[in-house]
């Protein structure tokens, strides 16, 4: 059965979208006017590297199954839509018109899928014994989450890497690291049995790049526990927000393999974090495994290149996970200085920006 799906955003959402259209669905994107231009006019392109093949197989979604439209955030209607996609950075919900737009998805408790790496504040309310007021401080608006109730929100951990090539159109994307979405079930089993029915759709996926069919790497992975997509946080404070420097940036590769007992140090006291929480080590990804793959990320990660560009705001996720462990009564030394250093650097931001 075909399903309406909005996705708002349509960068790292059309790696997404691309694997949906194979099951014959309808995508919306809510993204920028030059976007949506583009992508009614000419589809997106989504690169994929497969393994054994020197180049990436291109995905055009013109020439996919399902149907892909594009437009801004006013006189969207969430009732129309079986399915949410939220894959725009976290500070961008407030923003005029997308935050209208995210209450009326709120209120109409249509079953929503966040793909950030910051997880929806009513996403960690599903977790128990959390002050949740007390977190409110790592979002840069966190209002905007009020009318959602936590059972109609799920979270699918972003764990394949992409980018926007600079010198391409902003249609095309390509991905560096072509791991799985990870998305804990919705309380709903209705709501469930969608992403379940998305989850083997994806898996049957033969694709003819011209050479005959082959399997596709990046499949969707749909979990019982609600702790399988923290497993990104791991890897977010032991290599995103350490590509964080005092007064630059570095490589992914180069935060982790520069100093790897601190890399390890972090990753493995967010782990233990998750595991309090409630988390099975089973759910989770051990460091080795993570630090392999950490060799192939030669770029600085999307917080960092934010911060180096000037933004005000940017996800918080190293300071979510901060104030959780502090209500634990636990921290690390080093992802207090990283989240001091964050923090500095978004107040100089601040401060250029009112100049």
């Amino acid at each position: 059965m075909p399903y309406n799906i909005l996705m708002m955003g349509a960068a790292y959402g059309s790696l997404l979208a691309s694997k949906l259209l194979f099951g014959g669905h309808s995508i919306h994107h809510v993204c920028l006017p030059a976007e949506a231009d583009l992508i009614n006019a000419e589809g997106f392109r989504v690169r994929l590297p497969v393994r054994g093949r020197k180049d990436p197989v291109e995905l055009d979604s013109r020439k996919l199954p399902g149907k892909v439209t594009a437009g801004g955030a006013t006189g969207v209607k969430p009732k129309d839509y079986d399915l949410v996609g939220l894959a725009m950075q976290e500070p961008q919900y407030r923003s005029p018109g997308v935050r209208e737009l995210l209450d009326a998805v709120a209120k109409s408790r249509v079953p929503c899928m966040s793909i950030m790496n910051m997880p929806p504040l009513p996403y960690v309310k599903r977790i128990p014994g959390l002050d949740h007021d007390a977190l409110k401080p790592a979002y840069t608006d966190p209002s905007v989450w009020d009318n959602f109730d936590p059972g109609a929100l799920t979270l699918c951990s972003p764990d394949p890497q992409a980018i926007r090539p600079p010198e391409e159109k902003v249609n095309v994307l390509m991905v560096t690291l072509p791991t799985n979405f990870k998305v804990a079930r919705f309380d709903d089993d209705k709501a469930t049995a969608m992403l379940r029915q998305l989850e083997q759709e994806i898996d049957a996926i033969r694709y003819d790049p011209g050479d005959g069919k082959i399997e596709l790497p990046v499949k969707l992975r749909v979990h019982d526990s609600i702790f399988v997509p923290l497993a990104k946080w791991s890897m977010l404070l032991a290599g995103n927000y350490r590509c964080v420097t005092k007064d630059g940036m570095r490589t992914a590769q180069e935060a982790v393999h520069s100093d790897i007992e601190t890399a390890r140090s972090v990753y493995n006291f967010v782990f233990d974090l998750c595991v309090k929480l409630g988390a099975s080590p089973n759910d989770l990804v051990p460091f080795e495994k993570y630090a392999a793959a950490a060799q192939s990320l030669t770029r600085p990660a999307s917080a960092a290149r934010a911060l180096q560009n000037g933004a005000p705001n940017i996800e918080r996720a190293d300071k979510l996970v901060q104030l959780i462990a502090k209500q634990k009564g636990l921290s690390h030394p080093a992802i207090d200085a990283q989240v001091a250093l964050v923090d500095a650097r978004l107040e100089a931001n601040r401060k250029k920006a009112a100049a």
